[in-house]
């Protein structure tokens, strides 16, 4: 049942509760993008990765979360399954083979697969006021950092780059605030709390060099298949801002990067966006807008973008009227909220006289689901009560061990794993910091000794005239003269002297003792 021009779904179920007609996406409207909606347990993940394989098998590369683990059988050959094999006859697909597919795993954590790292730079100012939950204000602030480091030329690679570049904005905020308007340190403050909450949730894995090659993303196998690049979101759904972020980001990235192609005959990339509620809970308005913008620009990019969630009421109308291929599993109709979702998917098909649309919805079976997708001339099919299609690969997650050899083999492996830290914002700041230091020091040193010389000229010496000098000279040379005839002095004089010495002690003390005893006797 295989076509090169488009991709086999399912059989739709006739009247007579058969299933005969095949379902399928033509190639040529698949960057028309997609809706996959349905309740938990309606089957869901199997239909995105039947979708996924079909699409790798016609040499498009595919991006897709694995939110809770079960996606990573992809890159397994598929098991016999009773179920499965009974599905495969129900719709007729003959034969019914099992593959494995080339894979590429990927987490931001870089524990279950290659890093994938983006810049502060590339991430941007908006999509980071959106992952710090930011006020205007605080936003504000974070576009004069962008600002200000690029007519400095400050790179911001990582986390620590911003944080330092907000500590100098911090301390230069009286003249920054002449130029750009107010920045208090107070809005700065609030950014450096909400980066260090950020950093603890993973931030610091995601900040950084080397950055993701959008290249890498879109790599085909030898035999001409498409990689299905299959990231790993079940520890990132811990952080579900930061999730949606990254996702966003990466749409955007695709944006930017990728030349203008028209329609092509297939995509270049098809891009699945699971937990697609995430991305629109709480968002402000700007950031609805470039979603929209992204979405409806992104398809002549030859990119196809197919969000997958629970309700279709979590996608904006803006957003919803994009969507041209729709896969809509079971829901339950139990809440008001639930009812108006089931009128809300129902009114979005192309009606179906042989069934309503709204009471079949609540009705599908596992792994059922209404079907509507683009035809001729861009036309949306009437839609159809299908049987979707088992997968040829594992049903289920792989093993570590197996995860670990593929990612050993990857054409990416060692591309990725360890970082980078070159020369940034951080760097140039310290040494701008620690010149200006050495500038401080060298200036007090300088001031402290213009003082000292001050002081030394607050003193000044008497003016004697040449007459002092002249007298210091005759007084040293009468000295000098004095000392030289004493040291010349003969034998003979010395000896005379030493005489003297002696006779004048003796008789000295002979006097003193005539004196004292005559003063004793007269007592």
């Amino acid at each position: 049942m295989a076509q090169d021009d488009s991709l086999f779904i399912g059989a739709s179920r006739k009247p007579d509760d058969s299933y005969q007609a095949a379902e399928r996406l033509l190639l040529k409207y698949a960057n028309r993008h997609g809706l996959v909606t349905g309740a938990t347990g309606t089957g869901k993940t199997v239909t995105l990765q039947i979708l996924a394989e079909a699409f790798s098998n016609a040499g498009v590369p595919v991006f897709c979360a694995d939110v809770k683990g079960d996606l990573s059988g992809i890159a397994a050959i598929g098991e016999t399954k009773d179920f499965l094999t009974k599905r495969a006859e129900t719709i007729r697909l003959d034969p019914y083979e099992f593959q494995e597919f080339p894979v590429i795993f990927w987490d931001l954590f870089g524990e279950k697969g290659h890093p994938i790292r983006a810049t502060v730079s590339e991430m941007g100012p908006l999509l980071l006021s959106r992952l710090m939950n930011l006020t205007d204000a605080q936003e504000g602030v974070i576009n004069i950092a962008f600002r200000i480091a690029d007519e400095e030329g400050l790179l911001l690679l990582d986390m620590k780059d911003l944080q330092a570049m907000l500590v100098n904005i911090a301390e230069r905020a009286d003249e920054i605030s002449k130029v750009y308007g107010n920045v208090s340190k107070a809005s700065v403050g609030a950014i450096q709390r909400s980066l260090l909450v950020l950093e603890q949730q993973g931030g610091k894995h995601f900040f950084g060099e080397p950055a993701l090659r959008i290249d890498d993303l879109m790599r085909t196998t030898r035999d001409g298949r498409g990689a299905i690049s299959v990231l790993a979101a079940d520890r990132l759904m811990m952080n579900p801002r930061l999730y949606a972020t990254f996702l966003l980001w990466l749409l955007s990235e695709l944006f930017e990067v990728l030349p203008e192609v028209g329609d092509p005959e297939r995509p270049r990339l098809v891009f699945f966006f699971d937990e697609a509620h995430l991305l629109f809970d709480e968002a402000p308005k700007i950031l609805l807008d470039r979603v929209e913008q992204v979405v409806r620009l992104i398809r002549s990019k030859g990119v196809g973008v197919y969000f997958v969630t629970q309700n279709p009421l979590d996608v904006p109308e803006t957003v919803l009227s994009q969507l041209g291929n729709r896969i809509q599993h079971a829901l339950r109709a139990y809440t008001p909220r639930e009812q108006k979702a089931v009128k809300t998917a129902a009114e979005t098909f192309r009606p179906n006289p042989d069934f309503d649309c709204a009471t079949a919805i609540t009705q599908l079976g596992v792994g059922e689901a209404l079907v509507s997708t683009l035809e001729a001339k861009g036309v949306p099919s009437m839609v159809q009560r299908t049987l979707i299609r088992p997968p040829s690969s594992r049903l289920g997650p792989i093993s570590e061990a197996e995860r670990e050899k593929i990612s050993a083999i990857s054409p990416v492996a060692g591309q990725y794993d360890t970082p980078i830290d070159r020369e940034s914002a951080f760097e140039k700041l310290q040494k701008r910091a620690a010149e200006a230091a050495r500038a401080e020091e060298e200036a007090t040193r300088r001031d402290e000794e213009e003082d000292r010389g001050e002081a030394r000229t607050r003193w000044t010496l008497p003016d004697f005239d040449d007459r002092d000098d002249d007298r210091r000279a005759r007084t040293t040379k009468r000295k000098t003269t004095r000392s030289r005839s004493s040291n010349r002095q003969s034998v003979t004089e010395a000896a005379v002297k030493s005489v003297v010495r002696s006779v004048g002690s003796s008789l000295g003390r002979a006097l003193v003792r005539g004196i004292l005893g005559s003063l004793k006797r007269g007592r």
